[in-house]
């Protein structure tokens, strides 16, 4: 990663080029092996952000979201799309004002607000695009490939889980299965802190894995961090989003934190992401002791 912010590129030459100018390249990418992502400083010191997605998958994705979606949520409130380059599966979105609010020392009035304005963000994505479709049935097939997803999941996670968790998470994937319908939107797909930015407003980034799907999949990453131990920013982000989730989601969102917990226990999720064995382990003690249901 230094080597490339260290010498031109045809991928830097690109984004030159798009940005009408050269720029200085800071390397910000995130402590993961497919993370590449630079902050370029114009001349003027204009800032952009040039990110190489990691998959086709997911270059088409926050294409999209950016494109169709994302725009839906207001001005400095999502990345503006600048360029982007099937050849080189990158996006050049302008810099947004703000740091992630998982860094920042916020008072709890500050956490409470940028949570409150997540929710109200969320729920404007939620009613964007066109649900018709292709991207229709895909988003109401989304929780029986969450079921399938979690037999792979049990085989990576291996010793890391008990017997008894095993029961329970099959038994997870077994209710979604049988699921009614549920409210479907277009979602953001990895709403957390890390993906919040708070400059006194807030706004949302990384829409890699942003999709059409049932809306209650957006709250699994924050009921497994941010709410777990603080039920005030779940409030907090209800009251912005504008409704209390309806039973069926609540036990669905049980039925998803219980998968989520076990994909955060294999290898390739501890590769990514330290902290995930610590948040799957207490999430799945949680379920299994009824804390968390």
């Amino acid at each position: 990663m230094s080597e490339a912010t260290a010498r031109p590129t045809a991928l830097h030459r690109w984004a030159e080029r798009q940005i009408s100018g050269t720029a200085r390249a800071r390397n910000a990418s995130h402590p993961r092996d497919n993370s590449r992502v630079w902050q370029l400083v114009r001349a003027d010191g204009r800032r952009f952000y040039l990110k190489v997605a990691a998959t086709a998958r997911s270059y088409e994705r926050e294409t999209f979201a950016l494109r169709h979606a994302a725009p839906a949520l207001g001005g400095g409130r999502a990345p503006q799309l600048h360029a982007s380059s099937a050849e080189h599966l990158a996006l050049l979105t302008a810099a947004l004002p703000g740091r992630p609010a998982g860094e920042l020392p916020l008072t709890a009035a500050e956490e409470y607000e940028a949570h409150r304005q997540a929710g109200l963000l969320l729920a404007r994505l939620h009613t964007a695009g066109d649900l018709t479709g292709h991207w229709r049935t895909e988003a109401e097939d989304a929780l029986n490939t969450a079921a399938h997803d979690a037999d792979r999941h049990l085989e990576a996670a291996g010793h890391r889980l008990t017997p008894e968790q095993r029961t329970l998470v099959r038994y997870l994937a077994d209710r979604l299965r049988q699921v009614g319908p549920l409210p479907l939107g277009f979602i953001h797909g990895d709403a957390r802190p890390g993906n919040l930015l708070w400059s006194g407003h807030a706004a949302w980034i990384g829409f890699a894995r942003s999709r059409f799907a049932p809306v209650v999949q957006d709250f699994v990453a924050l009921a497994c961090g941010a709410w777990l131990d603080r039920p005030r920013l779940r409030t907090a982000f209800l009251g912005g989003y504008g409704r209390e989730l309806a039973p069926e989601e609540q036990h669905v969102l049980t039925c998803l934190v219980g998968l989520d917990a076990v994909r955060a226990l294999t290898p390739r999720a501890a590769h990514d992401d330290p902290d995930a064995a610590e948040r799957g382990h207490r999430t799945l003690h949680r379920l299994m002791t009824g804390v968390l249901a």
